[in-house]
């Protein structure tokens, strides 16, 4: 059995130099853009909604990603939509959110349902976001449930895109080995 399947006639695409490691499981409905990564043990499930994922994400090891479906209590359901320059950490589970660009995902965290994350935004290891809950741009997220903690700083603004191009590396030495 592959771990890239099809489920109802959709199957996942890729965008250029991605890696998808041989024991992560990708299903359905998913695009990722350019340079990204999933690493082991990830899961991502696009079977009853989509998942989109931007150029140069990195969805690290034991991660989660799936959607919420449409229904009679939630009409339209959630898609979960990644965008650019994000660094998913070790064992997150991103539930039908939306997570902008430029933004880090800190271990163990759990993003629910119709929740934002908008740009540049550092959601701290072990934040539970609750259905709904939108986090403004320019700020570092602590707790469970999660609370805005203080402004990030220049240097913070700039990791984004340092720690996105440390997993491209990362991900390129991968792709040299196969």
């Amino acid at each position: 059995m592959t771990n890239i399947r099809s489920h109802k006639g959709t199957t996942p695409s890729f965008g250029e130099r991605a890696l998808v490691d041989a024991s992560a499981v990708v299903i359905g409905d998913v695009k990722t853009g350019d340079d990204c990564s999933i690493w082991p043990m990830t899961v991502v499930r696009g079977d009853m909604h989509k998942i989109r994922i931007g150029d140069r994400c990195s969805i690290q090891d034991g991660s989660v990603l799936h959607i919420t479906h449409a229904s009679d209590y939630n009409p339209g359901g959630y898609p979960l939509v990644i965008g650019d320059d994000v660094t998913v950490g070790h064992k997150a589970l991103l539930h039908g959110c939306t997570i902008g660009s430029r933004v880090l995902v800190g271990m163990g965290c759990i993003i629910m349902d119709g929740a934002v994350v908008e740009d540049e935004v550092i959601v701290a290891a072990g934040c539970l976001v609750p259905p709904g809950k939108t986090l403004e741009s320019g700020y570092l997220y602590v707790g469970s449930p999660c609370k805005k903690a203080r402004a990030l700083s220049k240097e913070e603004r700039g990791f984004f895109v340092y720690t996105a191009a440390n997993y491209v590396r990362l991900k390129d030495e991968y792709l040299i080995q196969k």
